[in-house]
């Protein structure tokens, strides 16, 4: 065994809190192990090594589990929103004690670097305090009368059982940004985390048993996607999907979903611009071109994956950025990196495909452009200059640590460029004009702008794209409403 590899298992041992290390899926209240002996391993991306294995569940067994959350709805749903906001609140309270094991847990699954993980907690904590709060006020709306001899009023209603899919990349936020606005809205929940990171999930299962949800409430289930999701989307108990993931499996989900007419939320695919006019802060705009590339070492649906820069501070903005990207160090998640291994090696497949199909185009290699010699899930952070629009590039998300430079001259060039993509989640803006700020906010094709910063999201804002970004929203209020029906009464006076 590798010195890296003991390492990481002594970490792993030394949890404060060994049971948030769960090797079962969570259904109705109980730990549960798969029908027979199937079971998938996860395997650390920095070295390969197994950290453990989950049981792949049947698909029997995920519809006995809907059934049981189903069964559940009525009581969850009749409960006093002051009541669920109490439960969500222990959740929260639990998970912020928390802290530090859940981060360790995700590096060792999931490979960001340590500082990430301990940021991608608290921005988990703060979905379930947001939302415990905001079940106290789920109905606020009302309806002015039109007619004479009638009292009218409208109610939002909790829709039913909610299947909730979460990414590898952000195993634990994905979760708990569905699950707490679905709970808080009065639903309950069987949610599949993504089989490469599911202990994350199942650690939060394991908190949320502890804060007292009723068994049938919060299920956690693992297995393969196939057979966990086609049995969400097929039956007709499951009145809500929310997927996050790519538009491939987005456009399946979507047709798998019709039979049953669910209601959808899915946060699909971005291929985010990154657009730096003349006039802007060069200093502001370098930080938040590197931020917003390399969070995640690049795997995040946020991040930037075009850069177009106007020409006058073009060379000088490729140089400056390259010259940060060069005094990175690249490592295990553990040793908190400024990048880590990515999650696979088809992650680095598509690296490698991508930097190759650029150069091939004429795209000029600043520096990177190749695996790390640190084992194969690592891949150079690496700087393209001069890339053609027809490369895979500036067609696909990259999803990894590779940044791609083009020069524009006219304000018309950039927004055309920009909105080139049918995955419309964010853009990024980087202009002193006000003008310009009013014109380009209103004429980008996305879902969020990010005006002269990165930092955008959080629970209060609705995160969500347009085109085939995805449907619906996450977070805010809005989120919550996701998991609600409207009901509208109509009551004579007379």
């Amino acid at each position: 065994m590798s010195a890296l590899a003991v390492f990481e298992k002594t970490a792993l041992s030394n949890l404060k809190d060994p049971r948030l290390f769960r090797e079962y899926a969570y259904a109705n209240g109980r730990w549960v192990a798969a029908a027979g002996d199937a079971a998938t391993d996860v395997v650390n991306p920095a070295d390969g090594t197994r950290i453990g294995r989950v049981p792949a569940l049947s698909a029997e067994q995920v519809e006995e589990t809907i059934l049981a959350a189903h069964a559940a709805f009525s009581r969850w749903a009749a409960l006093l929103p002051q009541e669920r906001s109490e439960l969500l609140m222990r959740w929260h309270h639990l998970i912020v004690e928390a802290r530090e094991d859940l981060a360790h847990l995700m590096v060792l699954e999931q490979g960001k670097p340590l500082s990430e993980a301990r940021g991608e907690i608290d921005y988990a904590t703060s979905f379930v305090a947001f939302y415990a709060e905001e079940a106290k006020r789920l109905n606020v709306e009302s309806v002015t009368p039109h007619l004479a001899d009638a009292q009218m009023h409208i109610t939002r209603e909790p829709a039913g059982v909610a299947g909730l899919v979460t990414p590898w990349n952000f195993p634990a936020a994905m979760l708990t940004r569905k699950a707490a606005a679905a709970l808080a809205a009065g639903c309950t929940v069987v949610a599949h985390p993504s089989s490469e990171t599911p202990f994350s999930a199942l650690a939060l299962a394991e908190l949320a048993e502890r804060a007292g949800f009723p068994a049938g409430i919060f299920n956690v289930l693992t297995g393969k996607a196939a057979e966990v999701v086609g049995a969400m989307t097929a039956s007709p108990k499951v009145r809500v999907l929310s997927f996050t993931g790519s538009t491939e499996i987005g456009r399946l989900l979507y047709g798998q979903s019709a039979p049953t007419i669910k209601k959808l939320v899915m946060e699909l695919g971005g291929h985010a611009p990154f657009i730096a006019f003349a006039d802007c802060d060069f200093d502001q705009a370098i930080e938040s071109a590197i931020s917003a590339k390399f969070a995640t070492s690049g795997q995040d649906c946020l991040a930037a994956n075009r850069f177009l820069i106007e020409r006058p501070i073009y060379e000088k903005f490729v140089a400056a950025f390259a010259n940060r990207v060069l005094k990175f160090k690249v490592g295990p998640g553990l040793s908190d990196p400024d990048i880590g291994p990515l999650i696979n090696a088809r992650a680095v497949a598509k690296q490698d495909e991508h930097v190759r199909d650029a150069l091939a185009r004429g795209a000029r290699l600043v520096c990177g452009g190749k695996r790390a010699d640190l084992g194969e899930n690592f891949f150079q952070p690496t700087v393209l200059a001069d890339v053609p629009r027809n490369a895979l590039i500036f067609r696909e998300e990259t999803f990894g640590p590779v940044a791609a430079f083009a020069p524009f001259d006219r304000d018309d060039d950039a927004l055309f460029e920009a909105n080139d993509t049918e995955t419309g989640l964010v853009a990024y803006l980087h202009t002193q004009s006000i003008a310009r700020i009013a014109r380009f906010t209103r004429a980008l094709e996305f879902g969020m702008v990010a005006v002269n910063r990165t930092k955008i999201t959080g629970a209060p804002i609705p995160f969500g794209g347009v085109k085939q970004a995805g449907l619906g929203r996450e977070g805010s209020r809005m989120g919550m409403e996701e998991f609600t029906n409207i009901k509208y009464v109509c009551s004579a006076t007379g």
